[in-house]
């Protein structure tokens, strides 16, 4: 049997070799921070390469965007928001719902919202796949509709959704294969409730 203290530490750097490779660290960090990362914050540019790269074009975007918009959630579009606290009359709730469609039959699931309330959702099929078209009315439309997000042969989609109108908002889900499949949808935010019409 062999003492703990005879083993050698085998497959673990040398000392001399951690010191090589936080040598090595530095000075690939001290490189991106004079030739990309000062030219892209800062403007400073002591190489040139920043220029010639197009980083030092950041720096001064940058400069010329008011403080407010700089500290804004942006996508592909920037856009300012005005107050990011949203408040609602509603309580928040979460919902599960399924159900299950026939060949060529289709149903709904809709939420009863206010102007501006939201939620977030999750649905999926169990086997195959379905149609749809998540859209809304506003009370006593008849048979008027707004289609937000249409889709065909779709096994699950996830996403939120804020209510651009009073009304009910929701999915319409239709089978257009041969063997019944089951939707599963889940919801979580702000709305009165959620029904299958």
């Amino acid at each position: 049997m062999r003492d703990i203290s005879d083993l050698k530490h085998e497959g673990l750097p040398s000392g001399r070799s951690l010191i090589k490779a936080t040598a090595g660290a530095l000075v690939v960090a001290g490189v991106l921070l004079v030739t990309a990362i000062l030219p892209a914050e800062y403007g400073i540019d002591p190489t040139g390469v920043g220029k010639s790269m197009g980083l030092t074009a950041l720096s001064s975007a940058n400069a010329a965007m008011p403080e407010d918009a700089i500290n804004t959630v942006t996508s592909d579009t920037p856009v300012a928001v005005s107050n990011p606290v949203w408040k609602s009359e509603s309580r928040y709730r979460s919902d599960a719902m399924s159900l299950t469609l026939m060949p060529g039959q289709g149903a709904e699931i809709k939420a009863v919202m206010k102007t501006g309330e939201n939620f977030i959702f999750h649905w999926e099929v169990e086997s195959g796949s379905v149609s749809f078209d998540m859209h809304g009315e506003p009370p006593n439309a008849g048979d008027a509709f707004t289609s937000f997000w249409v889709g065909s042969n779709q096994t699950r989609s996830s996403g939120s959704f804020q209510a651009p109108f009073e009304g009910t908002h929701g999915w319409y889900w239709q089978n257009n294969g041969s063997e019944p499949v089951t939707v599963l949808l889940g919801t979580a935010g702000y709305y009165a409730e959620l029904y299958q019409p």
